[in-house]
């Protein structure tokens, strides 16, 4: 399969896709995402795009299911409760470290926020994965990574999915809203002739696990562990994250970046790519605060 582009390139670093019915005021949902290291949360609407300014960066995003958004910033967290994130309350940094910051995350079906961070210098075992609870509070629960990625969560809740992209290996954890995240674990290892390291990641309705491959170009489905289809996105080598979207979730929506792309090269790099994959996806898992 093939994706193509939704619209002309808005973004140099478009990260963290996620649609949300309560984001639209028509139709099933809308699209939402972000230019990591502008400090936006895009909305496009075709060839027409809107920016939200929110920090120097713009790591991952999820939507409250009181209405409005959660936001990693650069060190921290923002809230709003608007759709039009018009309210947005910026959280105080939870470390000083300016060598570090938030990369992308997800919520557990009970609410909480994991959000995985990376050094600027992406060294190895300069990242941790935090946790921010329902309540507000914020910790790391697993340190030792080096570019923490994409986390989600299988239909059931019962396994999670995460990617330290350097590793080339697609993580699982055992997962109850008792003890959280528990038995690490190698769920897929990419081949070495593989192009692309494995960055953000989705589930679909049938527990199928599409990995987008930054330096790959393509996203990847795995299920019980075998890669079962591959989707291109042409002309594009960096391919950041996924996620489902439209009627019944059935697109399968797709962000690029510019990053590390020579000037004049790649005129698609930073556009969001959509393919219909045949199987429809699991919808966003709201932040519960």
């Amino acid at each position: 399969m093939r994706a193509e582009p939704i619209a002309t390139p808005h973004a140099f670093h478009a990260e963290g896709p996620v649609w949300w019915p309560e984001w639209s005021l028509e139709g099933p949902g809308e699209l939402r995402y972000v230019d990591m290291m502008a400090g936006d949360v895009l909305i496009a609407r075709g060839d027409d795009v809107e920016r939200i300014h929110v920090g120097k960066v713009a790591a991952a995003m999820r939507p409250r299911g009181a209405g409005g958004a959660l936001i990693a910033l650069e060190r921290g967290f923002a809230l709003a409760a608007k759709n039009d994130l018009s309210d947005l309350q910026v959280m105080q940094p939870i470390w000083d470290d300016p060598s570090v910051r938030f990369n992308d995350g997800g919520c557990d079906p009970a609410g909480n926020f994991y959000c995985g961070t990376m050094a600027y210098d992406q060294h190895e075992g300069g990242a941790s994965l935090y946790l921010l609870t329902t309540e507000g509070m914020a910790s790391p629960v697993l340190g030792g990574l080096t570019i923490a990625n994409g986390i989600g969560w299988s239909p059931e809740g019962k396994t999670a999915y995460f990617n330290d992209t350097p590793t080339r290996t697609i993580w699982a954890f055992d997962w109850e809203p008792e003890t959280g995240l528990t038995e690490r674990r190698p769920w897929v290892a990419l081949p070495d002739d593989l192009p692309g390291n494995p960055d953000g990641l989705w589930v679909d309705q049938e527990g199928g696990v599409w990995v987008a491959l930054y330096g790959g170009s393509a996203v990847h489905r795995y299920v019980d562990r075998e890669l079962s289809q591959v989707v291109e996105v042409p002309g594009v080598t960096n391919v950041t994250a996924c996620t489902f979207g439209g009627d019944a979730l059935q697109t399968l929506y797709i962000t690029t970046t510019r990053e590390n792309v020579p000037d004049g090269e790649q005129p698609l790099a930073g556009a969001v790519f959509a393919v219909d994959p045949g199987v429809g996806g699991l919808p966003a898992l709201p932040f519960g605060a």
